[in-house]
């Protein structure tokens, strides 16, 4: 090997060390926060929302916020106690401190002019991702317009440096249109006048920021680019692992299948290390004879065949994908009642992350392709340093997952 292809060599791997280096703080399931608003429309002229927010999370701000002590005293106690009753006395005791934090960001407009609140009944507690909720029900008047509303959330803002990228979730029944909107920080608001392609653009681009978001996944796909010596290997390995992800996310999405985070996280960060292993492992069999085995893949005959080592890891791809849909869906967040709207919803979802996907692939395996035929020792090295990288930093993440570090 040249001196300059050494070098090269050095850098790349400098190059891959520094971008998992940044993995924990840039990944996408870490302190972050899901609110949901179902809007609906009440009597002439009012608008109902029902709000559901993470209970620890609103404690803490809400208490922060209003400079209310006695609220954090005792929200924080009840939640360590695990006491729903408890939990819920303790925001109707200082219900005026809650509502004033939610109603300061959260609002809702008709014709441009705000609506004012009032709220219904008092706070109650429920469980979304395993974890204690928040409801408060707000009805809000508006003035009198043609019926064209629009709902703002800025709650929970990266700002409190409590968590960092909150989502709102909104299901709405409102102005004769019914659907759902996803809204966030750079798209913090929603109105009835959007268009259906408007709305599903929303959820599109929640769905691709998620995956470029979300390093782990992007390992993920990284160890799978760099485990696949041909074409075919890549298209089915992805192929698998979209079908896989797809089925899970839309069942977890719907409510219709429930497994806790504590569980999905560390299995996700697992299955990062193992499919980035597996071809290590590989790479170690093979001994001396490696760069003659990705010469021979790379001149490679036949459509879709594989050896047994082949479809096993096809298997395990799939196996992991179930999982990594469970991840997806709980970044969405959404385990409302099925509808159609909501399943499009979905499915648009589902596409943005398929793009970045493809995207990814697209631009990464060419370039692995073209530097194993010209330079087929530098390619088992670059795929070697890459697939070692990932498989520390999914181990890494996998121990700080479960043991909740």
């Amino acid at each position: 090997m040249s001196r300059h292809l050494r070098r090269a060599l050095v850098g790349v791997t400098a190059a891959v060390i520094a971008l998992l280096s940044v993995g924990p703080s840039a990944q996408a399931h870490g302190f972050t926060s899901t609110v949901y608003a179902d809007v609906t429309s009440g009597e002439e002229g009012h608008i109902q929302t029902k709000l559901g927010l993470e209970y620890d999370l609103f404690v803490v701000s809400a208490a922060d916020s209003e400079d209310n002590d006695p609220l954090f005293q005792t929200g924080n106690a009840a939640f360590e106690d695990g006491d729903t009753d408890a939990q819920a006395a303790a925001l109707n005791a200082h219900a005026a401190s809650a509502v004033a934090y939610v109603t300061q960001r959260f609002s809702v407009t008709s014709d441009g002019e705000a609506c004012a609140p009032t709220r219904v009944g008092g706070f109650t507690m429920g469980r979304r991702e395993g974890v204690p909720y928040a409801d408060l029900l707000l009805d809000w008047s508006c003035p009198e317009g043609d019926g064209t509303h629009e709902v703002r959330s800025g709650l929970f803002p990266d700002a409190e440096t409590y968590v960092t990228g909150t989502k709102t979730i909104v299901t709405y029944e409102l102005d004769g249109r019914s659907g759902s909107a996803a809204l966030d920080a750079a798209h913090p608001s929603f109105s009835t006048a959007q268009s259906w392609y408007e709305r599903f653009w929303e959820f599109f681009r929640l769905g691709a920021e998620h995956l470029l978001g979300g390093i782990d996944h992007v390992l993920f796909l990284l160890a799978l680019i760099a485990g696949s010596r041909r074409l075919r290997e890549i298209v089915l390995a992805a192929t698998s692992f979209t079908l896989a992800h797809s089925v899970t996310f839309m069942l977890a999405a719907l409510g219709l299948v429930a497994v806790p985070s504590s569980v999905v996280e560390p299995v996700i960060a697992l299955s990062i290390a193992v499919v980035a292993g597996w071809y290590l492992w590989q790479l170690r069999r093979s001994g001396g004879h490696a760069v003659e085995l990705d010469l021979d893949a790379a001149a490679g005959r036949g459509h879709f065949s594989l050896d047994r080592a082949g479809w096993t890891r096809l298997a395990v791809v799939f196996c992991f994908g179930l999982v990594h849909g469970l991840g997806f869906a709980g970044a969405l967040g959404i385990d409302e009642a099925f509808s159609w709207t909501l399943l499009w919803s979905l499915l648009v979802f589902n596409v943005g992350i398929e793009a970045v996907q493809l995207a990814i692939i697209a631009l990464v395996f060419p370039l692995l392709t073209v530097l194993r035929r010209r330079a087929p020792t530098a390619g088992l090295w670059v795929t070697g340093a890459i697939s070692a990288g990932v498989c520390v930093m999914g181990l890494v993440w996998f121990t700080q997952r479960l043991f909740g570090v």
